[in-house]
């Protein structure tokens, strides 16, 4: 379905069927795995939350499974890579077309990319794949990060 994803995600940054309370959580979580990693600066994941405040991405999807995707600008990262996580129980974003709306989100796509064009094919990568209820509810049921990527190869 979507090789570049795939192969832009990185096994410590695919976080699978976990608990968190806040949008926030997420990020800091996703971003912290990035920095480890050398993907990302250290300013990374305050300024994903800071953009999330005043741009937010919670998307509605067909099939009550919603999604977000939070991100921010190139400067914060260093190369390229992409950070998932799958939720146990829902966590709230704001709706990225109507941000006084609360979004109830179980996926999160974090992305650190560098080039603005790559952020634009990107999300239109990630909505592909959003918009198949199908792929998501099995990404979302995927306990390794080998069974994501197989979903996501397919």
């Amino acid at each position: 379905m979507s090789k570049i994803i795939a192969e832009l995600l990185q096994p410590s940054c695919v976080l699978l069927n976990r608990t968190y309370e806040n949008s926030e959580e997420i990020i800091q979580a996703v971003g912290a795995e990035l920095y480890k990693a050398g993907f990302v600066k250290e300013t990374f994941a305050q300024a994903a939350i800071e953009r999330e405040k005043n741009l937010p991405t919670g998307l509605p999807l067909a099939g009550g499974l919603n999604a977000a995707i939070p991100h921010t600008e190139i400067e914060h990262v260093i190369k390229p890579a992409l950070g998932l996580v799958t939720l146990a129980k829902e966590v709230n974003f704001q709706n990225m077309v109507s941000p006084s709306e609360s979004v109830p989100v179980r996926m999160v796509f974090v992305l650190a990319l560098e080039q603005p064009k790559a952020q634009i094919e990107m999300l239109q990568e990630i909505a592909s794949v959003l918009q198949n209820p199908v792929l998501v509810k099995r990404l979302l049921e995927a306990t390794t990060f080998e069974k994501a990527i197989e979903v996501l190869r397919q």
